[in-house]
């Protein structure tokens, strides 16, 4: 798959993406985001939890098939780790939305193949296609109406505490948004940079 091409998607384009789907899957916007109950009730994809997944396939915590049925997640993640597992469901449901036709032309039924079929890709062209599916995953599972009024909630929350040091309020702000939408650290920290970068967040 040499020639494999990913179009070209921006940041505003993953966010309209990320807002229609929630308006068709999750019209009652309440958060956190069921991605679950989304990916199996309304959208007919059935999750598979595979015995050691992220050992056979070099730490990668799932992934959906190529007739975009099913999406296979290591089990112990499922089970246990459910941040990663919500953030690895909205992900794939990114390659679903947005990679469609390249998915269908895969053409892989194992972990094996699946594994050979992103090998296939050239670097830069694979690096694309995985930062537009972690985009959206961030966007439909800490949208920014959401966000923007969380953050202010928490941060006048820690304030009232008498905390007046920067760096504490936000590393405190974080924790709470992490719960509130129910995602890592991480995903909260590249929210909050791209919606401050963006001015949604003074």
């Amino acid at each position: 798959m040499a020639d494999v091409s990913v179009p070209f998607k921006n940041h505003n384009y993953i966010e309209k993406v990320a807002q229609d789907f929630l308006k068709q899957y999750h019209p009652g916007d309440t958060y956190p985001t069921p991605i679950e109950d989304i990916i199996e009730l309304k959208m007919g994809i059935n999750i598979i939890p595979i015995p050691d997944l992220s050992e056979a396939i070099e730490d990668v915590g799932g992934f959906i098939s190529s007739d975009l049925l099913s999406i296979s997640i290591d089990r112990y993640v499922y089970m246990n780790v459910r941040t990663r597992a919500r953030f690895t469901f909205a992900h794939e449901i990114g390659h679903a939305i947005m990679h469609k036709d390249i998915y269908e032309n895969g053409k892989f039924e194992s972990s094996e193949e699946w594994k050979e079929f992103m090998d296939s890709f050239p670097e830069k062209e694979w690096s694309w296609l995985e930062w537009q599916a972690n985009q959206f995953a961030g966007l439909i599972l800490v949208p920014t109406h959401h966000l923007q009024k969380r953050f202010k909630y928490h941060v006048k929350q820690v304030k009232d505490l008498g905390i007046e040091n920067e760096d504490v309020i936000m590393d405190r702000v974080t924790e709470l948004l992490a719960k509130d939408f129910v995602v890592s650290r991480g995903v909260i920290q590249i929210r909050l940079k791209k919606e401050t970068d963006s001015g949604n967040i003074p």
